[in-house]
């Protein structure tokens, strides 16, 4: 499995403004939504209720948010780099600006457990994160979440 496989180009945005955890996952919801066609108000609630069981910020300034959905086919993400970190509340207590969700079928399993595993792997990685910081622009977020995979991942 590759990053490549997960996101589509239009998968992945930059965000100038948002206030808290709560209108971020409205926003990852509205870009699932856009790029995937999934439902909204589903998309969110999904994103929610998994937070509910405790906080996808794993440190560092990422967040993991996933959630499983009926509409799938396969696993699939989304990407969103934050201008302006907020509160996640993560491991860390450190605000998050950059976020990779993951959505899969209710019947995912191990894929939707592999693609969780190596977008951990890959975020891990503190001059992968930075170089990813260091972009604001989406088609060359795409490139390097895809193409750097090996050199992150190795």
């Amino acid at each position: 499995m590759e990053l490549l496989h997960l996101l589509k180009p239009e998968a992945v945005k930059v965000v100038s403004t948002v206030s808290s955890k709560k209108r971020l996952l409205h926003v990852v919801g509205e870009l699932a939504n856009s790029v995937y066609g999934l439902d909204v108000t589903e998309t969110v609630s999904a994103l929610q209720e998994r937070e509910s069981l405790g906080p996808t910020g794993v440190g560092h300034g990422v967040a993991l948010p996933h959630a499983r959905s009926k509409a799938m086919e396969h696993v699939v993400g989304t990407f969103i780099l934050l201008e302006k970190p907020v509160d996640f509340g993560a491991v860390d207590n450190q605000p998050v600006d950059l976020v990779f969700s993951l959505f899969a079928p209710e019947a995912a399993g191990v894929d939707h457990l592999k693609a969780l595993a190596l977008v951990s792997r890959t975020l891990r990685d503190p001059s992968f994160c930075a170089k990813l910081r260091s972009n604001r622009d989406s088609a060359t977020l795409y490139t390097i979440l895809t193409a750097s995979q090996d050199t992150a991942v190795a």
